[in-house]
């Protein structure tokens, strides 16, 4: 770890993980953070995170903030209010017949796709259409920024991540400055590329949920879904894109208290598989990769100066901020804000407002809630987890205590 006096002239990575309609509370911590700001009395000068990498709804905020880092209180305050005011509509079909469309033919392809089979036209794609959410980016994420502002040095770095169905590879895409080169890992490879709303679509294309993308890549033609899946080290791209010291903001079990968790008798429905799938998809990758950084700091700290400058290893300056409450009960509070029609889908599988964890659906549709009623929540939980750890969030950023107030509340001197 650097010392206070060092600490300015680190460069900081923000690392935003997936979770679909879980990310409203990524919003929220970045807010809390920016609120611990101001009360320090710290200038806003420049975009505090010059390394910005995200994946699927993480890499949508990371792409909001890095097309505007020239203004970053603003684009978050923008970003605040998106999410403040989300509806599903934003995101997906959701009216009757973009439902029928989509996830009644696609879960009728189940029972009688052996009938359908024949007609090519009748194979649908995913359970949603998410044509509304290509919309919101190309109007609101103006990407074609991000290129100017990484030579105007605004950016070093900007990253999203992607799963290519086709070759069975994780890929990260980034934009950055020249001396930055692309690395390749096992099933990992870094591709660098200007980042489009194509990118972002494919980042954030939640398996059978939304429809795959094709993104071509060294002359050959790939399909990419949701960058959560097979990625095995989240934190790795900031650090290959130089940075010294890292803010990941996860989307729930890192640090989720255990709750009263009541068996649901039976068996399993598609929900309760469905929401299990895809927490192993989104969370656990992360919460792995956060404890192997940790361990690897906790080791370096027991070994001799001398061995720790032999070594290929460094310690990571790492502050980790996660949902200290279970998004899986609070999804299950808000179900009924879904839309008619996608609640009467997602009824078919399981998801319903009753018994315990809403009958174990509450996890499956915690990722397609983009309604304000859960959104709002996780804004709110987001800036109190934040404003919780305000002496490590002060001691991350190398920022002094607030000020002291006199009885007016006007500042002491």
């Amino acid at each position: 770890m650097a010392d206070a006096a060092d600490r300015k002239n680190l460069t900081t990575g923000l690392v935003l993980s997936g979770g679909g309609a879980r990310a409203a509370y990524q919003v929220g911590v970045l807010h809390g953070i920016e609120r611990i700001r101001r009360e320090c009395g710290v200038p806003s000068t420049g975009n505090p995170f010059p390394v910005l990498t995200g994946t699927s709804a993480g890499a949508i905020n990371a792409a909001a903030l890095a097309s505007y880092a020239d203004e970053y209180p603003r684009a978050l305050e923008r970003l605040y209010s998106t999410w403040y005011n989300f509806q599903a509509s934003h995101v997906y079909r959701a009216d009757a017949f973009g439902v029928v469309r989509s996830g009644a033919k696609w879960l009728t392809m189940f029972t009688i796709g052996w009938a359908l089979a024949r007609w090519r036209k009748a194979k649908p794609k995913s359970l949603l259409d998410n044509t509304p959410l290509a919309h919101l980016l190309a109007e609101t994420v103006p990407l074609e920024r991000v290129p100017w502002l990484v030579k105007r040095g605004v950016l070093k770095a900007f990253a999203i991540t992607a799963s290519s169905y086709t070759a069975g590879t994780h890929f990260t895409f980034f934009d950055a400055a020249e001396d930055i080169q692309p690395w390749l890992r096992s099933q990992r490879i870094a591709v660098a590329d200007t980042i489009t709303v194509t990118h972002l679509l494919a980042s954030s294309a939640i398996p059978f949920v939304f429809p795959a993308q094709r993104i071509d890549f060294d002359g050959q033609k790939h399909f990419f879904g949701d960058g959560s899946m097979r990625q095995t080290a989240p934190i790795s791209p900031a650090i290959h894109l130089g940075a010294d010291r890292i803010l990941v903001i996860g989307a729930g079990r890192l640090h989720e208290p255990a709750g009263e968790k009541r068996a649901t008798p039976g068996y399993p429905t598609l929900a309760q598989i469905g929401g299990h799938a895809l927490s192993n998809i989104f969370l656990d990758a992360l919460a792995v990769d956060v404890e192997r950084a940790q361990r690897i700091n906790h080791t370096l700290s027991l070994l001799p100066a001398e061995v720790r400058e032999r070594s290929a290893l460094r310690p990571l300056d790492l502050l980790v901020i996660a949902p200290s409450q279970r998004i899986d009960d609070i999804a299950t509070r808000h179900i009924g804000a879904l839309p008619g029609p996608v609640r009467t889908m997602l009824r078919a599988v399981g998801v319903t407002e009753n018994g315990p964890n809403g009958g174990g659906g509450g996890a499956l549709a915690s990722y397609l809630l983009f309604e304000s009623d859960f959104t709002r929540e996780l804004l709110a939980l987001g800036e109190a987890d934040a404003l919780g750890r305000r002496a490590d969030v002060q001691a991350f950023f190398g920022w002094p205590a607030p000020p002291l107030a006199s009885e007016d509340g006007t500042p002491m001197q």
